[in-house]
């Protein structure tokens, strides 16, 4: 048996061919060839990224035995190796199976991350106060998609239940990062709304204006004990990272990993440690609108 969203990937991707044969309970009745059920296996894999898959889930699927599917995986882990999609994984034992982790390697990691800096030296970028305009990358879904995947890559082994965000426009590459890591999309807010029921309200102090400002998150936004990875675009000081920190406390959470997009070089020293960026700005000229930024020394 096969539930509704898989069935309805099946039909979708190979369009009710007519060497398929469907029962009313969803069964397939008779064989794919090879390359459709790697077409299939592979679109289900991205579809559930960091997420272990039985075999066995597959040979129901498909009707084939368990050593012609074991030769499917490693064609698709060989596709998956030679064109940098991210990495496949066999977990051993009765309950084990395949698990598909989204990642690049490190050279299409710089390849990207200087393609962003590229973007970000084209045309009239500097506001005044020396704020950069970001808002057409941050909000392509093409290029955050490629930011989450290194995000879900690099931050994968830690084991994060939730990926957690400061409204507004760290936003899009949060999302990215949870679809890609397969993990709940948290989002703190400055101000509460009834929707949200009872939450928690902190205080903290910005680590480039030294404003006091206000964080809220729903009591029932996390469960206890979790493990958070905070994600946002644009770290200077690190008091968002910071009040992040101190938020995660009050529901005997963990922040056990930052990324950002940018990061700047000064302060040197920010007020968390271990944040990883995939782009270092050094500075803005305001008169002249020049910018200087580089790939990150993370990279």
């Amino acid at each position: 048996m096969i539930d509704c969203s898989l069935k309805w990937q099946i039909n979708r991707l190979i369009d009710f061919k007519p060497s398929i044969k469907v029962s009313r309970q969803g069964e397939i009745m008779s064989k794919l060839h090879r390359n459709e059920r790697i077409a299939i296996i592979m679109n289900i894999l991205m579809q559930t990224p960091c997420t272990v898959l039985n075999l066995g889930r597959f040979t129901e699927m498909f009707g084939s035995a368990k050593s012609t599917l074991s030769e499917d995986m490693a064609i698709i882990q060989d596709i998956v190796e030679k064109y940098e999609l991210g990495i496949l994984e066999s977990i051993p034992g009765a309950a084990g199976g395949v698990r598909f982790i989204p990642s690049f390697g490190q050279n299409k990691i710089r390849y990207i991350a200087e393609e962003l800096r590229e973007e970000i030296l084209k045309g009239d970028r500097v506001l005044p106060g020396g704020y950069l305009y970001m808002l057409d990358i941050i909000y392509d879904p093409a290029r955050m998609d490629k930011v989450g995947k290194i995000f879900a890559g690099k931050f994968f082994p830690l084991g994060v239940d939730y990926v957690i965000t400061v409204e507004t426009k760290g936003i899009p590459l949060a999302f990215s990062t949870a679809k890609n890591l397969n993990v709940p999309l948290v989002i703190v807010r400055h101000y509460s709304e009834a929707t949200d029921g009872a939450s928690v309200n902190i205080n903290y102090v910005s680590g480039s204006s030294r404003k006091i400002q206000t964080m809220v998150l729903s009591l029932k936004a996390l469960k206890r004990n979790s493990r958070l990875l905070f994600i946002d675009d644009f770290m200077k000081g690190g008091g968002t990272a910071k009040g992040i920190t101190e938020l995660a406390k009050e529901f005997d959470c963990e922040v056990v990993g930052i990324g950002v997009l940018i990061k700047t070089a000064q302060p040197a020293k920010k007020l968390v440690d271990g944040c990883y960026s995939l782009l270092t700005l050094n500075g803005v000229d305001e008169e002249t609108g020049r910018i200087d930024i580089g790939l990150s020394p993370d990279l």
